[in-house]
């Protein structure tokens, strides 16, 4: 009988406990065989309830931690996720690794451990694509759009302000996330790819049937809410790449939503939002038009209490 391939997350995280928690619950019940957990910045309830579940490895990330490390606190956040991600890709006993983030649920059309068994054995990580949770229904997900000659059509017909300065229509990354395969030589993470001998490493390879979904921006007071921190240090912070080169016009996020507010202040940012998101009625009928709306019920809060009764 063919080997059975086991899976585990790493993901450094903030936010509330209830949304650590239910992040953690909800790939429990997915069947993660580890999951690796390093929390950010102190959260004394989510770590106590972490660290009594047998499938959780939950670390805080103080200074006694960087200091183990033998390392300072690197400043940027994304290099602290990468330092974790390699870090617990180079022990990990499991057969797969995901680096994810709080904000992000896979879901699978099968049990993952099937898919990952069906993986060639030469392909050194799988890409799984996002899809990205729109405002108003917690189960409505705007689906990833690939990379071809239709898209720039389409997206100009989907988001008529916007589209044409959003890659792929969306708040944050299509790039997606890996599963990489475990035990491979001076590996290291990047939040979107992998490094060998410090070259990319290319995974161009996808999980079939599988989405990831991003509740990047699930509403609008939890999209300004972290408007200024992604602007300043996170996904939309300066000296990013234009979607498209410069001299067709092409801005990041950071000069578009720069641009947006100098403008049109809260109120051009809110129809940002609105057009982006889906809210606006107008762009909701012609994602519905174009086919473009997925259904993916998370049961999160129903996860939660299955797997950390205690805490709810």
């Amino acid at each position: 009988m063919a080997h059975k391939p086991t899976w585990g997350i790493v993901s450094t995280v903030r936010g509330t406990a209830p949304d650590i928690l239910r992040f953690a619950a909800y790939h429990l019940d997915l069947g993660v065989d580890r999951m690796h957990i390093f929390l950010d910045e102190p959260n004394p309830t989510a770590f106590n309830a972490l660290n009594q579940h047998p499938k959780i490895e939950v670390r805080n990330c103080d200074n006694g931690f960087w200091a183990n490390r033998k390392r300072t606190r690197p400043e940027r956040h994304q290099t602290r996720q990468t330092a974790n991600a390699t870090f617990t890709y180079r022990k990990a006993s499991e057969d797969w690794l995901a680096h994810i983030d709080v904000d992000e649920f896979l879901w699978p059309n099968r049990p993952i451990t099937q898919l990952l068994a069906e993986v060639p054995d030469h392909i050194p990580g799988v890409r799984v694509r996002p899809i990205e949770a729109m405002t108003g229904d917690d189960d409505l997900y705007k689906a990833y759009i690939p990379a071809g000659p239709e898209r720039d059509g389409l997206l100009q017909v989907l988001y008529p302000n916007y589209g044409a300065f959003v890659l792929g229509g969306f708040f944050s990354h299509v790039q997606g996330k890996l599963l990489v395969r475990t035990g491979l030589p001076k590996v290291s993470f990047r939040i979107h790819n992998l490094f060998q001998n410090g070259a990319i490493l290319p995974c161009k390879a996808e999980l079939p049937g599988t989405e990831l979904c991003h509740r990047h921006a699930p509403d609008w007071d939890h999209w300004l809410a972290h408007y200024r921190f992604r602007m300043e240090h996170g996904s939309y912070q300066p000296g990013m790449s234009p979607n498209v080169p410069r001299e067709r016009g092409g801005m990041n996020k950071n000069e578009l939503l720069s641009w947006i507010e100098a403008e049109g202040g809260m109120e051009g940012l809110r129809r940002f939002y609105d057009e982006i998101s889906g809210a606006d009625p107008k762009v909701r009928a012609q994602l519905e038009q174009h086919d473009q709306i997925r259904h993916r019920p998370l049961y999160l809060d129903e996860k939660l209490g299955k797997h950390f009764p205690r805490s709810v």
